[in-house]
């Protein structure tokens, strides 16, 4: 089928096509492209990530403190949970944090054996420029798109990811 636009992916599946006749090579016409949009996804965010001085996990961190709302703050097992590390890498994590001014830690009003980790004011004032800058960024990304093309997109690539979020 000719196209008036190809892509590199398209000019790949032609290949492999000519060359492998016998391999169904459809799938690559879809994974193929959504791994390139995520190759530009990752450059995309780790330029804006390198702006602010940050490393992709403290931006998770923070993030994942900021969406809970005030006072921004979890005990160190919810964050590990949303972060999905393990519990040694979340107590390195979080005293990296702590002594770079982005959370701090206080004994756990509840349980006075735990702890909360909490946004400081510098690390909620990192986390929205950060989230700012790279939502307008990965709008670029989805530029080309309009809205109902988006919600499409959106829906497919959910039906694709359930199997492996449940």
């Amino acid at each position: 089928m000719a196209r008036q636009t190809q892509d590199e992916v398209d000019r790949l599946v032609e290949a492999w096509r000519r060359e492998r006749p016998d391999l169904d090579v459809a799938p690559l016409e879809v994974l193929s492209r959504v791994s390139r949009l995520a190759r530009h996804l990752d450059l995309v965010r780790r330029r804006a990530l390198e702006r602010h001085d940050l490393e992709a996990w403290e931006f998770d961190v923070l993030t994942a403190l900021r969406r809970t709302g005030e006072p921004y703050e979890l005990s160190p097992t919810a964050l590990l949970r949303a972060t999905l590390v393990t519990s040694g890498t979340m107590t390195n994590r979080i005293q990296r944090l702590t002594a770079s001014g982005l959370v701090s830690r206080h004994p756990d009003p509840r349980d006075g054996r735990g702890a909360r980790i909490r946004l400081t004011g510098r690390g909620r004032r990192t986390a929205d420029a950060v989230l700012t800058e790279l939502l307008a960024e990965e709008q670029k990304l989805l530029a080309s798109l309009d809205g109902g093309q988006r919600d499409m997109l959106a829906g497919l690539l959910r039906t694709l990811l359930l199997p492996f979020d449940n």
